[in-house]
């Protein structure tokens, strides 16, 4: 909590705001402001969204899970299971129904899914 405080009286000083003017902005007070950039109270959501935009830099970046202003880009990757449907189509769309090693391989492919659930 101490660490997103300073943070964001970093951006406050950059700004050259004082505590005073912040908390006009914001819709609190100035000793709401001076509690949360000392650590001794952890800012609402509704005020962190509010400083993200104000200062335009990204959540992560406020709540100090990264250094860079413009935040961490994460990718989604859903995780294949053995249970989902759209993985099992695929597989039986990727073999030869007229192959005789069609069976065994997707055998090994559904046991490979299994084990790296676990």
């Amino acid at each position: 909590m101490n660490e997103i405080g300073q943070r964001m009286r970093e951006l406050r000083e950059t700004a050259r705001l004082s505590q005073m003017e912040i908390a006009k902005l914001c819709g609190t007070n100035q000793t709401t402001i001076a509690r949360m950039e000392a650590g001794k109270t952890a800012p609402s959501v509704k005020i962190l969204v509010w400083w993200a935009d104000y200062f335009n830099v990204s959540m992560d970046y406020l709540t100090c899970r990264t250094n860079q202003p413009q935040g961490q880009l994460y990718e989604y990757r859903p995780q294949p299971t053995a249970t989902s449907e759209g993985m099992k189509q695929f597989i039986e769309m990727c073999f030869d129904p007229a192959s005789p090693f069609n069976n065994k391989l997707k055998e090994t492919l559904f046991k490979m899914m299994e084990k790296s659930k676990k």
